[in-house]
């Protein structure tokens, strides 16, 4: 099983200390930075499941930090939680407004912070898979509705062979593997071949008198 990864961006020693341990325990791999702008080109680099980001550190706080990282459409899909001693509702919105998945106020107990990372990876997790099976429907359809390579077809009847090896009609193979759909009609040399040239020419006159009272051009 593949071990899951933590950045966590924090400026304090001891808060960096509480959390390392305990994620280390609980299994997952960590990485730390403490400086907005050098986690952006760390992060972007190791490409972790999911990041703890303090909002008040020095130079660039976590909500520009957070905002670039969402700019970037390569780190755009990473959960990141905020971590802050900031309580108010209005600085609460405005992390929830810049992407993030969730917001924690300092001082914060382990077991709340490690339910939320969970909660958020099995949440990331799922959104993967559904995104990874809507691409293999997407690619199914595309090649039941194009039809591709060789096609064996009998030079005398125009049946087509397909994968299992049954001679199908043209119009049965086509319509198996696209969404054409078929109405059936007779062109002029059929009808010649068939019926002779007499009968095209009596056919020939009703269609013109046809156009004719529709208003259509020949």
């Amino acid at each position: 099983m593949r071990q899951e990864t933590v950045f966590v961006v924090d400026d304090i020693p001891a808060n960096l200390g509480v959390l390392f341990d305990a994620l280390e325990m609980s299994g997952f791999k960590i990485l730390i930075d403490t400086d907005g702008n050098s986690a952006i080109e760390a992060i972007g680099q190791s490409m972790p499941d999911i990041i703890l980001l303090d909002v008040m550190m020095p130079g660039m706080d976590g909500f520009e930090t957070c905002r670039k990282l969402k700019e970037n459409a390569d780190t755009r899909g990473i959960p990141i939680i905020f971590m802050t001693a900031l309580n108010e509702v209005i600085d609460e919105v405005k992390g929830l407004d810049l992407g993030a998945v969730d917001y924690i106020i300092k001082p914060f107990r382990v077991e709340i912070v490690l339910a939320r990372i969970r909660t958020h990876l099995t949440l990331r997790n799922l959104q993967k898979s559904l995104e990874k099976k809507n691409a293999e429907l997407r690619d199914a359809l595309n090649n039941v509705e194009t039809l591709s390579g060789m096609l064996p077809i009998c030079a005398n009847c125009k049946k087509i062979r397909d994968d299992k090896g049954y001679w199908n009609q043209l119009e049965v193979y086509i319509s198996k593997h696209s969404q054409a759909l078929f109405s059936h009609a007779i062109c002029p040399d059929c009808v010649k071949k068939l019926y002779g040239e007499a009968v095209w020419e009596r056919v020939s006159k009703k269609l013109e008198h046809h156009h004719t009272d529709h208003g259509e051009e020949k």
